[in-house]
């Protein structure tokens, strides 16, 4: 195996954690709906926690990107 290949093969590898970053944005908006459609008055607690935790979800998404484009570009 050359080194290119290598180095395209962990970049895909590092990016399998932007799968969890997914599924948790996915998992947290259904909740908040839910919770939304149980409790319209909270709807503003509600919206302002899911906001700040797809930030949080997001964020392991975009360092495994960094990773990946690092293992891509600097390695």
């Amino acid at each position: 195996m050359d080194k290119e290949a290598a180095r395209l093969i962990g970049a895909g590898i590092a990016m399998i954690g932007a799968i969890g970053g997914g599924l948790g944005i996915g998992v947290l908006v259904s909740g908040a709906v839910q919770g939304i459609a149980r409790n319209p008055e909270a709807s503003g607690d509600i919206q302002t926690n899911m906001i700040l935790g797809i930030a949080f979800a997001e964020a392991v998404a975009i360092y495994c990107l960094v990773v990946a484009l690092l293992i891509l570009f600097v390695i």
